[in-house]
């Protein structure tokens, strides 16, 4: 079972969309447990505060290192800790691959302008972007990498097979789906899918994610053939 902790000021967002579906119903079943921890009880004043203003100046403020600091301290017990941030290496399929085979996860979701710097040294804290664009809090990045995760854990997808084929499991897009009716508003479903011809169906298949990832991802598509090559 993967246990994620979860460090935030607003715990009540928490599980959110996690909490329906397939991770819902994972969550209930106890293949993943999660807790969320509120930073601000770690906070050394009566207004609980958990940030300050920058130093050097600049716009925003900054989550305290002796506020969040402490936190990490009371909950991490093991497992890699992870920071959702614009600065951190861009999720991938593979590395959700990767921390879906960890046994514990914590999280710990920014607000403001960001997170004190020597927390994320002293820590050892992995920052991770789940895009080019900025958010009002990690927590919403924290959720989207957990769906990604909590899917691909034993027994959550009712057909683990359909993984497989999934876009970016092999640095390609999927393939274009169709299914009934045969006939819609003038557009048919290609006919090689209605073949019964399964290897066919499968080059055909492989043909048409090549071609959209070549157009819409050329950088994926360089990846691909770079692995076909090696």
């Amino acid at each position: 079972m993967l246990k994620v902790k979860v460090l935030t000021v607003f715990p009540e967002m928490f599980p959110g969309f996690l909490g329906y579906s397939l991770t819902g119903k994972a969550l209930e079943e106890q293949k993943w447990q999660l807790e969320a921890v509120n930073i601000r009880d770690y906070a050394f004043d009566k207004h609980k505060s958990v940030d300050d203003t920058p130093c050097g100046g600049g716009a925003g403020m900054i989550m305290r290192p002796d506020v969040l600091g402490r936190a990490i301290k009371a909950n991490h017990t093991g497992g890699r800790i992870v920071y959702m941030s614009p600065k951190g290496r861009p999720l991938t399929q593979k590395l959700v691959r990767e921390f879906s085979r960890e046994e514990a996860l914590t999280f710990v979701c920014g607000r403001f302008e960001g997170i004190d710097e020597r927390v994320i040294e002293a820590f050892g804290i992995e920052e991770i972007s789940i895009g080019d664009y900025i958010l009002t809090g990690g927590e919403q990045a924290a959720q989207i990498m957990l769906d990604a995760i909590i899917r691909l854990l034993p027994g959550v997808l009712g057909n683990e097979a359909s993984l497989e084929d999934e876009s970016f499991e092999k640095e390609l897009l999927e393939y274009p789906q169709y299914t009934r009716p045969v006939e819609w508003e003038g557009r048919s479903v290609p006919e090689i899918l209605l073949s019964g011809h399964h290897q066919k169906i499968a080059d055909w298949r492989k043909e048409q994610a090549e071609i959209a990832t070549k157009a819409r991802r050329p950088d994926l598509f360089k990846k691909y053939l770079d692995s076909k090559n090696s």
